[in-house]
């Protein structure tokens, strides 16, 4: 089967080695010759390290960099059985790559796109045939991680979503499957792992190396969320938080931040531009936390209590079923455990106070409680995972 990936950023390259490492003959275009070789040189010095690792054999890597060719026209895309699109995340760019390709590829080739926050439904009424269409979300790194979000679109056909989910299986990955709503499963439900900690930030309540310790302290995360979005890169974060904001018409549950916003701004992207929340230029030295144990706790639980909301809110709204939203956040952002299984530990009641505490305090429509919580307290059930 041959495979084309169009887009040869970091997300593209990704895609194209897994497919290649799958033994598909894979394709990668761009029309940026310069990006084509960057791509090229990214991928040979990425299969050399796992060599030089002993993951992989020599004759492994050159097997897999075989595999894949650098393409600079779409028409080379003629004999592909499935296309994913990784480029910008512009909904107009995107449509019009899809146009193009309808007129190169045959009826029964799936074109996939990778976007992380945009309207897969969307995307397919640009097509002739929108049923051939279907949302192909890798995390990043597309080699390391394992997750992967299939979501169609309205306009999907059976076979198109069973293909899809036995290729991508077939590469190794494990798959979860989600409606086609803004920030589909991880990209909606952790929003307020930054959100409300830089609400938190914003509002003096404690400064953002503690909170980042006392999330990492309590909650067992791996980064804390300023140390996350600076790692991720702030243009790219807060693109996903607007888009998601924004095609929920504005629901202040998911509103960015100001500060993330200036960051932006200024150029301050985080790690790979030196300075973000934090200053990560030669010298410099990171602030200290206030560890103190209540503020942490007081920290961490409100955070979780937004995590747990949002989790529900996607059970309730059908977004997913509850095995693959726990899944999505224990594979796709590797928290520590699954935010359902998560909220029976902590007490789902407990959870209900934070919020209406909140809510009482702030009058922000942010803090309202999921209606399923509310039945779940009155009917003295937990969460099945």
């Amino acid at each position: 089967m041959q495979i084309g990936i169009i887009g040869s950023g970091a997300m593209g390259s990704g895609i194209a080695q897994l497919a290649a490492t799958a033994s598909h003959s894979t394709l990668i275009f761009d029309n940026n010759p310069g990006a084509l070789h960057r791509s090229a040189e990214k991928t040979a010095k990425g299969l050399e390290t796992l060599v030089q690792k002993g993951k992989i054999s020599k004759e492994e890597a050159q097997r897999i960099s075989g595999n894949i060719t650098y393409v600079s026209n779409l028409s080379a895309f003629t004999n592909c059985e499935l296309i994913i699109e990784a480029i910008i995340e512009d909904l107009e760019v995107k449509q019009q790559v899809f146009r193009e390709l309808e007129l190169v590829v045959s009826k029964t080739c799936i074109i996939a796109t990778n976007t992380s926050s945009l309207s897969i439904t969307s995307i397919a009424a640009a097509c002739e045939t929108p049923g051939r269409v279907i949302g192909i979300h890798f995390f990043n790194p597309a080699v390391i991680m394992p997750l992967v979000e299939i979501i169609p679109a309205i306009q999907t056909n059976d076979e198109t979503n069973k293909k899809s989910c036995e290729i991508i299986a077939g590469w190794g990955k494990t798959i979860v499957k989600a409606k086609d709503t803004p920030g589909f499963i991880v990209n909606r439900v952790a929003r307020p792992f930054y959100g409300e900690a830089f609400k938190i930030m914003e509002e003096g309540f404690a400064d953002m190396v503690t909170i980042d310790w006392a999330l990492k302290e309590k909650g067992g995360f791996k980064m804390g969320p300023f140390e996350l979005t600076d790692f991720i890169g702030h243009d790219v974060n807060y693109a996903v938080t607007e888009s998601v904001w924004t095609a929920f018409y504005f629901d202040p549950r998911f509103r960015p931040s100001l500060s993330q916003k200036r960051l932006v701004e200024a150029g301050y992207l985080g790690k790979k531009s030196g300075k973000g929340f934090y200053d990560y230029t030669e010298g410099s030295i990171k602030p200290e936390p206030i560890k103190d144990d209540a503020l942490a706790t007081e920290i961490f639980e409100r955070v979780l209590a937004m995590l747990i909301n949002e989790a529900a809110d996607a059970i309730y709204m059908n977004i997913t079923s509850t095995k693959d939203l726990e899944t999505a956040m224990t594979k796709g952002v590797n928290y520590s455990k699954g935010l359902l299984a998560w909220a029976n530990e902590f007490g789902i009641e407990k959870t209900v106070s934070i919020l209406d505490g909140l809510y009482t305090k702030y009058h922000d429509m942010r803090y309202r409680v999921c209606p399923l919580l509310r039945q779940m307290i009155e009917r003295e059930k937990s969460f099945t995972t």
